[in-house]
């Protein structure tokens, strides 16, 4: 069991950044599979950025080259550092873990077994 917990979002002007933690607890994280996912209203929940237990990333496109997922083990921590955020960047959003991935890939919610309660980023224009 990984428990989730979510921090530093919050309301920004169109350029600006943020970065987002995620604290976890419980069992062995630093050999979980885990990831960023965004969900606004109205919309389906889709993946913003994933991080292998070998530390290998993933992105998705509207994000690559302004976000960046890392984790600390020792801190048990996840983050995600959101620079030049746009208005469309706007949601809920949620870090997730997996022990392992399995035939979908680091973006696919399915994949994820455990969910944080999300923090809120509003970016205004």
């Amino acid at each position: 069991q990984v428990q989730l917990v979510e921090s530093g979002g919050g309301s920004v002007q169109a350029g600006g950044s943020l970065r987002l933690s995620c604290a976890a607890s419980g069992d062995t994280y630093s050999s979980y599979c885990m990831g960023w996912f965004r969900q606004a209203p109205g919309k389906e929940r889709e993946g913003v950025a994933g991080i292998d237990s070998d530390g290998s990333t993933s992105y998705a496109d509207s994000v690559k080259g302004r976000f960046t997922i890392s984790k600390d083990n020792a801190k048990n921590t996840l983050y995600l550092q959101m620079n030049s955020l746009k208005p469309e960047d706007t949601a809920m959003y949620y870090c997730a873990a997996a022990a392992a991935y399995g035939l979908g890939t680091p973006l696919d919610k399915y994949e994820y077994n455990y969910w944080g309660q999300g923090t809120q980023v509003t970016v205004s224009s």
